[in-house]
């Protein structure tokens, strides 16, 4: 049997790590098995799902890459066809309307608990004969003997008895479907094999295997991915930083790098670290999943993506940091300048957004020569070699490298000075102690007007400061 798998969430809000995560494996296990990958938007919770977070699910797959063969469904598209499959339950016994009232459910669940009981229904209205025309509810009449038996991929064996469930509400007073009910007849209608998803939904499991089985369909392998926490051990939440996909774009993760992230958080493969795409195709089985919680480490995270920030073209990497610099008011336009800031800064740097930070004196003059480089280099003694230097750079047909390296070792044999005479205060008077390269380079995507005012300002600096 050919293997398909899916990832359906809810949107009621952005695509968070754990929904990445879970996108991710059902992703691997599709491609690693030849298999397809569906994109499923379950949005029957129709006050809290919004347009807004759809767009966020779709822009959180594409920028990860997380290619899909079909979709994206929506579920509120096939209210047809879960009215016809509750139909067919209802005409073969397998569910009932309910009457009940939120009174009489809220005050039997207030005696189950005082009585240490599992709040659960009582199968009220099983035998009722309730109207289709009063309002009412639609339960699934779950089996009260036996169990339910089933392996789940990464869990193992898992049995419930049948009189721990209840029958659980599979269409609303207002006419609408409730998850258990949708996501059975989808999987089913797509053919899903593997339902892998968070063990959040563990529970819930044993009921909608007990519906497969009423509707007499086949029941597909069953994977629950273990929670994420925070590095406190509580659930990953807002509280511990950035959790939505799009807000580590934001912050200038690299896909590369928080897929190989969050592939590596919670499963493995022996001490390997460092994973391609294809080696993630090639090397994922549920097998090697953990079933222990994972925490999340943002250090790693940190380690990893600066792995791929070393690794990738800086052309590639160039207009990436172009949108970073935009959100610091720097207007970059020249991407050769920017692919050469790359190479040049990003040995220092584990995100996007910090390349931008340390490499942002590229474009800005510094501002009043405030740091300690600058309190030491930027001294009376300095005037003359700095003086020297500006007139032979201004002078230079062509502000190349080379020309720009031969200009200042020729200033320094003329001044009869040590190189760090000249080289230290014409480094601090372009970048104000800025971490940097090379100082040719360093004056090179500077560029010769702005290496020209900073020298000059860097001179009046010293000349204010000495009086």
């Amino acid at each position: 049997m050919s293997v398909k798998t899916r990832f359906a969430p809810s949107p009621t809000g952005y695509l968070h790590v754990g929904g990445a995560r879970t996108a991710l494996f059902s992703w691997l296990y599709a491609r690693k098995h030849g298999g397809q990958f569906v994109l499923r938007i379950e949005d029957t919770d129709l006050e809290r799902s919004t347009q807004e977070s759809v767009d966020a699910i779709l822009e959180g797959m594409q920028w990860l890459d997380l290619d899909y063969d079909e979709g994206p469904f929506y579920q509120t598209k096939r209210f047809d066809r879960y009215n016809e499959v509750i139909d067919q339950l209802i005409e073969k016994g397998m569910a009932y309307r309910c009457s009940c009232s939120k009174e009489r459910l809220d005050n039997l669940r207030e005696e189950q608990m005082a009585a240490k009981q599992k709040p659960r229904y009582d199968g009220h209205c099983r035998h009722a004969d309730v109207s289709a025309d009063e309002p009412h509810v639609i339960r699934f009449l779950n089996p009260t003997e036996g169990s339910v038996k089933f392996k789940d991929l990464v869990k193992g064996d898992i049995e419930v008895s049948n009189n721990e469930l209840d029958d659980l509400i599979i269409r609303r007073t207002d006419g609408s479907p409730t998850y258990n009910l949708t996501v059975v007849v989808d999987d089913h209608d797509m053919e899903i094999t593997q339902v892998i998803r968070g063990d959040d939904h563990i529970n819930n499991t044993p009921r909608q295997i007990n519906m497969y089985q009423a509707m007499g369909w086949s029941v597909p392998e069953f994977a629950h991915l273990p929670m994420i926490l925070g590095d406190d051990g509580a659930r990953l939440s807002k509280r511990h930083g950035a959790v939505s996909v799009m807000q580590y774009a934001d912050e200038g993760y690299l896909p590369e790098g928080l897929l190989n992230y969050l592939v590596r958080l919670g499963w493995s493969h022996g001490d390997q670290e460092l994973f391609s795409r294809e080696e993630m195709i090639q090397l994922f089985e549920l097998t090697n999943v953990n079933r222990a919680p994972s925490a999340f480490n943002t250090e790693k995270l940190n380690w990893l993506n600066a792995h791929y920030i070393k690794e990738a073209s800086p052309a590639d990497l160039a207009p990436l940091l172009q949108k970073h610099f935009q959100q610091l008011d720097i207007e970059a336009t020249d991407l050769a300048v920017l692919a050469q800031i790359v190479e040049a800064q990003r040995e220092r740097a584990s995100t996007l957004v910090e390349l931008a930070d340390i490499s942002a004196f590229y474009f800005n003059d510094p501002e009043g020569y405030s740091s300690k480089p600058a309190k030491k280099a930027l001294v009376e003694e300095a005037i003359a070699p700095l003086t020297h230097a500006r007139k032979a750079l201004a002078q230079l047909a062509a502000w190349e490298r080379e020309p720009i390296h031969q200009c200042v070792a020729d200033a320094v044999a003329a001044l009869e000075i040590g190189f760090g005479k000249l080289a230290m205060p014409l480094r601090i008077s372009v970048t104000d102690g800025a971490p940097s390269p090379d100082l040719d380079l360093t004056l090179f995507l500077v560029g010769r007007e702005a290496t020209l005012r900073r020298i000059d300002n860097a001179i009046v600096f010293i000349q204010e400061n000495a009086s």
